[in-house]
């Protein structure tokens, strides 16, 4: 009686769990993109009003102007700081090659190619 009354699709359907971490790693894709091409339009923004504003100013304005709600305006003032930082301190061989030793391999192929084998018992 309830399925005639309200439609299907306001219940969640269940995905396998191949096809959920498949979606989740598509939305983090998209959302990267959209992190990616907001910091390269605030960076735009900030070098056309480079002899109105101090770049500060012309950030938090591109978020003001844009719309851009919390978290993601955090991060993309964050990484527009860090492109600006490096452009006017670049980062030393040894602090760069150490950063990457720290960073660890993404391994979403490996995971990717286990799935399809088999496991033994």
């Amino acid at each position: 009686m309830l399925r005639n009354l309200l439609p299907e699709s306001l219940f969640a359907r269940r995905l396998q769990p191949a096809a959920e971490r498949r979606l989740r790693l598509a939305q983090a894709r998209a959302e990267e993109a959209i992190v990616r091409t907001h910091v390269e339009n605030a960076l735009t923004f900030v070098d056309t009003l480079a002899e109105e504003l101090p770049f500060d100013r012309a950030i938090d304005s591109y978020i003001r102007v844009t719309g851009i709600a919390e978290p993601l305006s955090s991060t993309v003032v964050t990484r527009v700081l860090v492109v600006l930082g490096q452009e006017l301190l670049p980062v030393t061989r040894a602090v760069q090659t150490a950063a990457e030793e720290m960073r660890p391999r993404l391994r979403l192929a490996d995971a990717s190619d286990r799935s399809k084998v088999p496991r033994k018992a």
